[in-house]
């Protein structure tokens, strides 16, 4: 067996994660110009220690690391604010892998994304670490590339909290992503761009992404015109924050996301009405990140739900 594992590649390679890898290429390249390169150098951090983790498991039951693995830490990263302690965004990493998807078994067996599972824990672990790493992004034409970070902290709420409380951004600037915010989920563009690429070579579903959007667009919607919670103009809060980003790279997960059709639109659904009862209503601006988990636990009871009323509605017609 030892002498099997020392042949197995470095890494499997896997041609739909090479898709996925591609499609946030330019975000990766984006979040350097905004934040300079210590956002390479999380990046770097983080699928270091993502490949290090699987690696270790995979050893020992004789298997190679796959290329999911890559897509993992570099989610984990674009999801952390630019000022984050490199080894608080490691260890992230090392829980993602570890308890999100090897304590499962490995690849294709996973019911949580990976990356979220680290992101919450960060999230939940060093709260304190995590609000005071927000800093305004660079500006002029070459910005991060001749910086290794960003100098100017941000000593108020980041766009979406200011947004809850009545204030906000330009909207150009929520587009384009010249914001304060997480590594990758800035702009706009690049987020909406790379997830139409993912839709276009069939590895995005397309029902959970329209059925997120519109699903929480149309709550969203509802209590804004209703005044209901915070006072969020979905047609700005929809550009802000992880969204675009968590519903396009993270809810379509082929491995935690569910299979068939109708429980895809049911599981977006569910993450899209979440992001929306956690922002408007929540004591946290932001509930991408949440939703997505609800999701990858709840939508598998929806698909079974469905499954059933469809089996029984066949019972009951095959009885007329």
């Amino acid at each position: 067996m030892s002498s099997d594992v020392k042949k197995l590649p470095w890494i499997k390679r896997q041609p739909v994660m090479s898709t996925v890898l591609r499609a946030i290429a330019p975000l990766v390249i984006f979040s350097i110009y905004l934040y300079g390169w210590r956002a390479l150098l999380i990046l770097l951090t983080t699928n270091i220690a993502a490949y290090a983790t699987e690696y270790y498991f995979t050893k020992k039951r004789g298997e190679a690391v796959t290329e999911a693995v890559f897509v993992t830490g570099t989610l984990l990263a674009l999801t952390l604010p630019p000022g984050i302690p490199l080894w608080i965004a490691a260890v992230g990493a090392v829980v993602g892998v570890a308890f999100g998807k090897e304590l499962f078994g490995g690849f294709g067996r996973n019911l949580f994304n990976p990356a979220l599972v680290g992101r919450a824990f960060i999230f939940v672990s060093f709260p304190a670490q995590i609000t005071g790493a927000w800093f305004e992004p660079l500006r002029g034409p070459i910005a991060g590339f001749i910086f290794y970070g960003p100098h100017e902290a941000v000593t108020g709420a980041t766009p979406l909290a200011a947004m809850a409380s009545g204030g906000g951004r330009d909207l150009v600037d929520l587009i384009i992503g010249r914001i304060p915010g997480c590594i990758g989920e800035s702009s706009a563009v690049l987020v909406i761009l790379g997830g139409l690429y993912l839709l276009y070579k069939k590895v995005a579903s397309r029902e959970i992404v329209i059925s997120a959007l519109v699903t929480y667009f149309a709550a969203a919607g509802t209590c804004y015109l209703m005044g209901w919670g915070a006072p969020l103009n979905p047609a700005y809060a929809i550009f802000a924050g992880g969204l675009l980003f968590g519903v396009f790279f993270m809810a379509t997960d082929p491995v935690s996301a569910v299979a068939s059709k109708e429980g895809k639109v049911a599981y977006g659904a569910i993450i899209g009405l979440s992001i929306m009862l956690i922002r408007n209503f929540g004591n946290f601006p932001e509930g991408t990140m949440f939703a997505i988990l609800l999701g990858n636990t709840f939508g598998p009871i929806a698909e079974m739900g469905i499954k059933g009323l469809k089996s029984m509605r066949k019972v009951e017609a095959a009885h007329e």
